[in-house]
């Protein structure tokens, strides 16, 4: 069970809004949304168990989980197969290749969640999930936002990199630029008046482009 709303049209979640709430069994037992405030969460949906490219990404995301725990993230899969064939999968990924995912699995049988979270391929002719991603603040706050098309596995590492960035991000009140990782400049925000402009110290003299030691 979950506590979504149901029956009506959802509007297409976008960054900055608050994370839709649920309750669910999962793989860990019965899990929600609200027991992981204080944390940030990496919530991903996956589109079926027992396949080659949801089983590459759930053993590097169990071979990160310590990575991502250091960031204080938690991961949190879901896909709308039931809890058995979950269990029964997972169970097989450790038999057959020695890595264990001990980061709960959700069952979404009634695509609940899944609709609330707007991860349902409109263009696919079945109930299968799309790859993706939502990354959630400690106040519960949806990040970031990342979709994958079924046939494409995700970057581990890249999601390792958002979620850094964005902790940096608002730690700092900077941005950071591209490909930014751990002990990179941050960029200041740009100047938005001509007096700002003006005596702003840039790099090279631009002075839409500071950079900040973090």
């Amino acid at each position: 069970m979950n506590d979504t709303a149901s029956g009506a049209e959802v509007r297409s979640l976008r960054i900055n809004d608050i994370a839709p709430g649920f309750s669910a069994r999962s793989t860990a037992g019965d899990v929600s949304l609200a027991s992981y405030r204080g944390r940030w969460v990496l919530f991903f949906s996956h589109p079926a168990d027992f396949t080659p490219v949801c089983t590459s990404e759930f053993m590097a995301l169990a071979r990160a989980k310590e990575r991502f725990a250091a960031l204080e993230c938690e991961l949190l899969g879901l896909s709308v197969d039931s809890l058995y064939a979950h269990v029964a999968w997972l169970r097989d990924i450790e038999r057959s290749f020695g890595v264990k995912v001990d980061f709960p699995l959700i069952e979404d049988p009634s695509m609940a969640i899944a609709q609330a979270y707007g991860m349902l391929d409109s263009a696919s002719p079945s109930s299968a999930t799309v790859r993706a991603t939502y990354v959630i603040d400690p106040e519960g706050v949806i990040r970031a936002i990342v979709w994958y098309p079924m046939n494409v596995g995700r970057s581990v590492d890249e999601l390792l990199r958002l979620v850094e960035a964005l902790q940096a991000s608002l730690r700092e009140g900077a941005s950071t630029p591209e490909g930014w990782r751990s002990g990179d400049p941050l960029v200041e925000q740009p100047a938005v008046t001509m007096e700002e402009a003006e005596t702003a110290n840039g790099s090279k003299g631009a002075w839409y482009y500071r950079e900040r030691v973090a």
